[in-house]
């Protein structure tokens, strides 16, 4: 059989353009496509404001990706992640826990980056890799597989041949969709708001989550903007209330969001349009296919806690690779993909279960569960071995 390349990815957002830069970076032939451009401009319409937090194991994948020498100087490392229950009857902590890097590394739990900064340096490296073929404006639109290898229809009536197909192309996948592979999705009735703040005190690379009700209220640090300091927010809630918040003139909607802030940083000043996005934990029954593997949002979707999402993509990213290398005159084939999915599928269950969890915990409304959940993150910080093995599971390092 006639290959046109090696790996053909469904899917430019960020997991599905890291993987391009990472099998590129690694030697094989890529084409990576999808149906909306990527908006690489902070200011652009359409742009993607929320932030995504690098913990330790990714920036590994991006270091062998070519791609951490380009991002470390735009980076905003977070030392501290400092849980706040805030559920009495006024907005204010009641109870104030910080889980600090130092306690278990020398290093960051991770280094922050906007999305949109994040798209714009993985367009750069995949120009400089003569190996790598990004044809934004062209997306997947059929699937066909035999054992030696797949058939992929675009969207410009081409047809490519291929290897192997690494579905990165989101939560309604159109190539997980083409394999048959089911999902099993759970919906909590949330939105998120996702935008960036300025504010007159230094955030000092604390990730700061408050717990009130409906879902948390999260400050992520971002370098400053301007030269003011600034953060990333991610704001959960009921959809109804956040689809409300949205449209909020911005002085009334910065005095609610100060005020859900607990004032922790003062005064919080709009810096961003305003993104909402739909809260769901979704994952696919399996993660791999004849000649098809599946890769962050089409193989797992879960609430924006902990850090874990992207995280948990370029897992999938180093996990693939690393079985691609192995031998890679067996790419794509059963064995590969088999083991592939033995290699993630474990993982993803245990975490989306986790952040589940503790998302349904977040919700609480009721003044005893709100309680309960203050006494609970005292338990949890309590004990020093189990607050050491809790940030090593949160980085994915147990």
């Amino acid at each position: 059989m006639k290959y046109d390349c090696d790996i053909l990815i469904s899917g430019g957002g960020i997991a599905g353009l890291t993987a391009a830069a990472a099998f590129g970076t690694a030697g094989f032939d890529v084409i990576c496509v999808d149906p909306a451009p990527p908006i690489t401009a902070r200011d652009a319409e359409g742009a993607d404001m929320r932030s995504t937090a690098m913990l330790q194991p990714a920036r590994k994948v991006l270091t062998e990706a070519g791609l951490w020498e380009a991002l470390a100087p735009h980076a905003a490392p977070l030392q501290i992640m400092r849980l706040i229950d805030a559920g009495g009857l006024i907005a204010e902590p009641r109870v104030t826990r910080d889980f600090d890097a130092a306690e278990i590394s020398d290093q960051p739990f991770g280094w922050n980056f906007p999305n949109w900064l994040l798209r714009r340096e993985l367009v750069a490296r995949l120009k400089q890799l003569e190996n790598v073929d990004f044809r934004p404006g062209t997306g997947t639109t059929a699937l066909f597989t035999r054992t030696a290898g797949a058939k992929v229809s675009l969207s410009d009536a081409t047809q490519v041949m291929t290897r192997l197909v690494i579905a990165a192309d989101g939560r309604d996948s159109p190539m997980r969709q083409a394999a048959g592979i089911d999902v099993s999705t759970r919906r909590y009735g949330q939105k998120a708001l996702a935008f960036a703040v300025t504010h007159p005190a230094p955030h000092q690379n604390v990730s700061t989550e408050i717990h009130r009700t409906g879902g948390p209220f999260t400050l992520v640090p971002l370098p400053d903007h301007n030269g003011i300091p600034s953060s990333a927010v991610v704001w959960m809630d009921d959809g109804d209330r956040i689809l409300s918040r949205a449209e909020m003139d911005v002085a009334a909607f910065e005095a609610v969001m100060t005020e859900r802030s607990c004032h922790i940083l003062g005064p919080l000043t709009l810096a961003s349009p305003r993104n909402v996005w739909p809260i769901i934990s979704q994952h696919a029954a399996r993660l791999s296919g004849e000649r098809l593997a599946l890769i962050a949002e089409a193989a797992h979707v879960m609430p924006p806690i902990g850090a874990q999402g992207l995280n948990m993509s370029l897992q999938d990213v180093a996990s693939l690779l690393q079985l691609a290398l192995a031998d890679r005159e067996t790419l794509g084939n059963a064995q590969m993909l088999t083991a592939y999915h033995k290699a993630r599928f474990g993982d993803i269950r245990m975490r989306i279960k986790g952040i589940d969890l503790l998302n349904r915990v977040s919700q609480a409304s009721h003044p005893a569960a709100r309680d309960l959940r203050a006494k609970g993150l005292d338990a949890l910080y309590a004990k020093k071995p189990l607050r050491n093995l809790l940030m090593q599971m949160g980085l994915g390092a147990r």
